[in-house]
């Protein structure tokens, strides 16, 4: 394989990247690599050197070229994904704090204990995290779903962040707890502050991916 060869190679990899990463379909990807090599060789075969098609940013000439070429392209729209996800699982949360609340009394009727009989705190905080991270996931993953139901591959995203942010949610709370019992759990701004950060990070990571795996999947 000669040098010109790889370069053009990698460029159109380069290239291949950001068509993906801007929601650009995989024929439509084809078509404007077959396209772009066919410059990139001729330009290669008349001694020039064919990095200097692409300019200094790979990013921006594969958007020209997209552009211009008027290819259909899958926004990814992450920031309005995330957006919607916190409002649903806030609200959620909110709903079902109230909901608890208000049915308090019955609650206590129901799962009243016997006499002499304790429940560990790890499983007493068990269910209470683990009821808490499925409501909010319960919102975030309804809310995305109906909430932006005419964006495109938004039914993929929500199974999909269905699938990722119970793991990624009990994993984040797990961290929390960690560096909470690390520090003696003080109620701190500081520390609480940290714990809620750690649980915020991954579950706006989880959902990020989520969106990222559909529109993926899709091109």
């Amino acid at each position: 394989m000669s040098t010109s060869t790889s370069l053009v190679d990698d460029l159109l990899a380069t290239a291949d990247r950001e068509w993906r990463a801007l929601g650009v379909q995989r024929d439509d990807r084809a078509a404007l690599a077959a396209d772009l090599r066919a410059d990139l060789e001729a330009a290669a075969g008349d001694g020039l050197d064919p990095a200097q098609l692409l300019g200094a940013s790979p990013r921006e000439f594969a958007l020209r070229v997209a552009e211009e070429a008027g290819v259909g392209r899958t926004p990814p729209r992450y920031g309005q994904v995330l957006g919607v996800a916190t409002v649903g699982a806030l609200l959620a949360l909110v709903v079902g704090f109230l909901g608890v609340i208000g049915l308090h009394q019955i609650l206590v009727a129901a799962f009243d204990l016997p006499p002499g009989l304790r429940v560990p705190v790890w499983l007493a905080a068990g269910v209470f995290y683990g009821g808490v991270a499925a409501v909010a996931v319960t919102g975030a993953v309804l809310a995305v779903r109906f909430g932006l139901r005419d964006a495109p591959r938004i039914r993929h995203t929500a199974a999909r962040m269905a699938l990722l942010l119970p793991p990624a949610v009990a994993a984040s709370i797990a961290a929390a707890v960690a560096l909470g019992w690390s520090f003696d759990f003080p109620l701190t701004p500081l520390i609480m502050g940290a714990e809620a950060a750690i649980v915020l990070g991954g579950f706006l990571a989880a959902t990020t991916l989520a969106r990222r795996w559909s529109i993926r999947t899709a091109i």
